[in-house]
């Protein structure tokens, strides 16, 4: 499964060899793998309302989630969103271990379901790519090597569009890909640089970034207890091994398991899984096809390899879930609660009303008392909005200074006003001033404040 010692000091690296994977786990999670590639290459591309299903635009500060966009002033939404997409891996962990990593995870869809099975393709089953790359250069090699590298380089290309279609825009994509490269410098440079970035992750980096660089497998030691579903060799059932004899007796001191290791051959990156639970293991499930089509052929049950915890493996406990899991699942049940609401209350046009800073209020004439404001009225749509501003209370007139009844697509404008009430509708010192934005009929969004008069007025 390795490459010879000499060799891999030359590289700098160890590279893995597992073998091809097969059996009906493995058939599911492609099924798995290519709905989930299909929904990442459509996202950045198709329209809700005008705007792309998903936009991650950093530097706009422009997000957007199927029809739903959300502005430097929705960032609590955002942060929220985030927060509750962490708590859901960790209650997902908690319970199933690392299954998000085998059957969901970006980097090991692309590296196992689409990058190795070109591999395979052109290469074949590991002896086969251990030989070519152990054997000099010559025609089969360089043919096969640069068709495999060119379509690696050829996904990367794709990968990176993807990602800059997520980042900057879909349509700012498409103008730096048809328009000349003179016009987008600066975008031409950074899909060459994510497409070899994402090259040299899935040709040379590969498992590392999964057993290394990736911190999520080090935070299944916290997360992980008795209860938790892994991928896990059965060692009551499978101690001690033995290799497969024609004539077994019944009182054989062997266990199920025959020390065929295919299961170490299979795994992508590399380790025993009968040396317990390691970060290494992203619960690809690789493991468990191949132990079960042996013990099928030797007639042994299957799932010698399986999902099991380890209150069964010793204790032979059934499974249920935790006290902690219930926990973590109902704190984030609440915390969708709560989100929830604050996206159902989310106005598509936000008003921020404030008093002019350094004065008090104004007296008009004999019986009218002002105060003077500064509002702010941010737009989340992405439409013009031609809109009225007004007091909701009739009796109150609105003095403009600085006026505007047009709201640009995802902008903002400014108003200073005073608001001016009449003597006898004032009835104490400090009162409530209640603004509303007003577009087509529709009252979009409200802003309250305080409105200052003198005392025994």
């Amino acid at each position: 499964m390795l490459k010879n010692k000499a060799d891999s000091k030359k590289r700098g690296r160890t590279f893995l060899y597992p073998k091809k994977p097969f059996g009906k786990l493995y058939a599911k999670r492609k099924w798995v793998s290519y709905i989930l590639l299909v929904f990442l290459f459509a996202c950045p591309f198709l329209k809700l309302n005008g705007e792309q299903w998903v936009l991650l635009n950093f530097i706009e500060r422009k997000f957007v989630f199927f029809g739903l966009i959300f502005t430097p002033q929705d960032f609590y939404l955002f942060a929220l969103a985030m927060l509750i997409f962490i708590m859901f891996i960790v209650c997902f962990t908690v319970v199933l271990g690392r299954l998000w990593c085998g059957w969901a995870c970006p980097q090991t869809i692309f590296m196992e379901m689409v990058f190795r099975r070109i591999e395979y393709w052109i290469e074949g089953d590991a002896n086969k790519q251990r030989k070519l790359d152990e054997s000099p250069w010559n025609g089969e090699k360089i043919l096969k090597k640069g068709a495999k590298h060119f379509l690696f380089l050829l996904i990367s290309f794709a990968i990176a569009n993807t990602f800059l279609a997520y980042m900057i825009g879909s349509d700012v994509l498409i103008r730096i890909i048809t328009e000349p490269v003179s016009g987008h410098v600066s975008g031409f440079i950074s899909i060459w640089l994510f497409t070899f970035i994402f090259y040299g992750v899935f040709a040379y980096v590969r498992e590392v970034v999964c057993t290394v660089i990736c911190p999520y497998g080090r935070l299944q030691g916290v997360l992980l207890d008795n209860q938790s579903l892994v991928v896990a060799y059965d060692f009551t059932r499978g101690e001690p091994r033995g290799r497969l004899q024609k004539e077994v007796s019944a009182n054989s001191p062997h266990g199920d398991c025959i020390d065929c290791e295919l299961c170490v051959q299979v795994c992508p990156t590399g380790i025993d899984i009968r040396q317990g639970t390691q970060l290494e293991c992203v619960n690809c499930t690789a493991c468990i096809d191949s132990c079960n089509e042996v013990m099928l052929k030797i007639g042994k049950p299957k799932n010698l390899i399986g999902f099991f915890n380890q209150d069964y493996i010793n204790e032979r406990k059934p499974y249920k879930i935790s006290l902690k899991s219930y926990g973590y699942a109902a704190v984030l049940f609440v915390v969708l609660m709560v989100f929830s609401s604050l996206i159902y209350k989310r106005e598509d046009v936000q008003t921020t009303v404030l008093r002019a800073s350094g004065t008090l209020y104004q007296n008009r004439g004999a019986d009218k008392i002002s105060n003077l404001y500064n509002a702010e009225l941010t737009n989340k749509t992405n439409k013009p909005l031609k809109f009225t501003f007004r007091s909701k209370n009739n009796a109150d007139e609105i003095d403009f200074i600085q006026k505007s009844d047009l709201l640009p697509k995802e902008g903002s404008t400014h108003l200073t006003f005073f608001l001016v009430r009449k003597n006898k509708s004032i009835k104490e010192y400090k009162s409530e001033a209640v603004f509303e934005i007003v577009v087509n009929g529709e009252v979009l969004s409200t802003a309250t404040t305080s409105f200052f008069a003198p005392e025994g007025n």
